[in-house]
């Protein structure tokens, strides 16, 4: 793609991931844009990230010698940024907080500007608005994302950056909107020429697929931290409603919307369909960046027709040797290891393969089967400790078949995607948005063993490239589709998983090569960069 007939892009983002160490993000949605500022730099595209230096990141999330979750913190200084010598002020408790400029272009991808806050100009209370990556509370939260919108939008104009669209990655930057509202009322627009000017240059990613996971803040609590920015109560009700729904405000301040797999765009418009005055909701499907997670001795082996199972089973190795590293637990390479790896969130179903011991128990016993998890729960989410919890004790009931890999971070969702054998996945369908660990694992020959939720619906071809469990089967009755899907998780496990992995060498490669092939183009990042341009971005 040509850079030339392009417009340029100022793509706004709580959390980018990067790089392991640089702990600026948490989970999905930073390694998403991540994968997205790295691909627009292969691609040579005329586009800018927006984001925070968060102090502290995300969370450290440890075991401890009972098998709790805990959390831990760290102040990171991060050596490897750029001070652009810029500052920006936002108003915020009726206060000027300062926010300095840093720029990172480190990782292979195009410039990020984050903002900080923790800066001498600023009381001791202000400093921490970018202390922790979706910490605190309500009224922080708002604080951080006056930062992310408002302060963002002023940013670009402090580097004079020409921008044609700004794409809002989740409703967190929804705010930087209600700037540019601002900024055309302060040169003569009425609030409703201002409003459907800024809905031209905005555009807006959905990406929670559960009404409530949402965000929204109440109306007064919006007014008190200042995030009004010069509008009226009405005209925020009128945006995002009362209380105020950030997903509800972009979709009504944004000309197009994007769901992030097929799926879940179906899933997306059913959810909005009373939203008055929203834009339409397409689907993009999400992708990865392919330099970044796949493994070259699989890129090399696929492409010159060499030997993809000596490959696997040497990355194999290596990823049983990091977990003895991390754990002291030593599996066997010759077993079948399946991988799982992901947040923690009760939707997600991550001890959903333990719950009948009767089948699951003998297989763990004569080491038929080896699972390795890892994953985070949010810090106050007890339930989805409570789900770490639960590994981390099958874990040392069956020390030599199940391991838990603490605090999941971008080296161990690495090693994990590329040294499996399979790739489990069990989310209660329609409830994964898109998941991207799965094309990651496709792509290094490591077969996806999948509910039909997400993006898998677009890839599988059942027992050709991997497996389907479940039938797409849906229930509001949880209990009644959990039965269901884990029925169906043994059955494929039992009669098809097993059986070929031991019994069909031949066959298993071949499913291999399926799995490469099927996934390598399509779910590249490169083909989601050129229809985020043709689909969303030019008008």
């Amino acid at each position: 793609m040509s850079n030339k007939k392009y417009p340029s892009v100022a793509y706004f983002c709580m959390e980018y991931g990067l790089e392991s160490n640089f702990k600026i993000y948490a989970g999905g949605l930073g390694i998403l844009a991540g994968d997205y500022l790295k691909a627009v730099k292969d691609m040579n595209m005329p586009l800018v990230g927006i984001g925070i230096k968060w102090k502290q990141g995300y969370t450290d999330q440890c075991i401890d010698s009972k098998g709790k979750a805990y959390d831990l913190y760290h102040n990171y200084a991060y050596d490897n940024l750029e001070d652009t010598g810029i500052k920006v002020t936002v108003k915020i408790r009726k206060r000027d907080v300062v926010c300095k400029v840093w720029k990172s272009e480190q990782y292979g991808n195009n410039p990020i500007y984050l903002l900080d806050t923790d800066i001498p100009e600023n009381d001791s209370g202000d400093r921490w608005i970018t202390g922790q990556l979706y910490g605190w509370f309500k009224e922080e939260r708002i604080a951080q994302e006056i930062v992310l919108g408002v302060g963002g939008v002023k940013v670009l104009r402090e580097l004079g950056l020409s921008v044609d669209v700004y794409h809002f990655n989740e409703g967190h930057a929804v705010l930087a909107a209600l700037q540019l509202i601002k900024e055309k009322m302060e040169s003569g627009c009425t609030f409703e020429e201002a409003w459907k000017a800024t809905r031209e240059d905005v555009v807006f990613t959905t990406h929670t697929p559960i009404v409530q996971g949402n965000e929204s803040h109440t109306i007064d609590s919006l007014e008190y931290m200042g995030a009004f920015n010069g509008l009226t109560r009405e005209q925020m009700i009128r945006l995002g409603g009362d209380p105020f729904n950030m997903t509800v405000a972009a979709l009504r301040l944004s000309r197009k919307s994007n769901a992030v797999a097929q799926l879940h765009g179906k899933t997306a418009n059913e959810m909005w369909k009373t939203t008055a005055g929203r834009s339409e909701i397409i689907g993009i499907t999400n992708a990865i960046h392919v330099p970044t997670w796949v493994d070259d001795r699989m890129v090399k082996a696929y492409d010159e027709n060499g030997d993809l199972w000596k490959n696997h089973m040497e990355i194999k190795k290596e990823t049983i040797e990091f977990i003895k590293e991390r754990t002291g637990v030593q599996l066997d390479c010759d077993k079948l290891l399946i991988g799982f790896s992901r947040r923690a969130a009760p939707y997600k179903r991550s001890d959903l393969i333990f719950t009948d011991r009767e089948v699951i128990e003998p297989l763990l016993k004569d080491g038929k089967v080896q699972i390795v998890f890892s994953g985070k729960a949010h810090p106050l989410d007890d339930t989805g400790k409570g789900i770490v919890e639960n590994l981390v004790a099958m874990m040392k009931k069956y020390p030599n078949a199940v391991v838990f890999l603490e605090n999941y971070d971008m080296t161990i969702g690495k090693m994990l995607t590329r040294g499996s054998d399979i790739w489990l996945n069990n989310p209660r369908r329609p409830k994964e948005a898109s998941g991207t660990s799965g094309m990651k694992a496709a792509m290094n020959g490591v077969l996806n063993c999948s509910i039909l939720d997400g993006w898998w619906p677009e890839a599988c071809q059942d027992g050709v490239n991997g497996w389907q469990f479940g039938d797409g089967f849906e229930s509001e009755d949880e209990k009644e589709l959990d039965t269901h899907d884990l029925k169906a998780l043994y059955d494929v496990l039992l009669n098809k998983v097993i059986p070929i992995y031991y019994g069909n060498r031949q066959k298993w490669v071949k499913m291999m090569n399926e799995s490469i092939k099927t996934t390598k183009d399509y779910f590249s990042m490169n083909r989601m960069v050129e229809e985020y341009y043709e689909k969303m971005y030019i008008k």
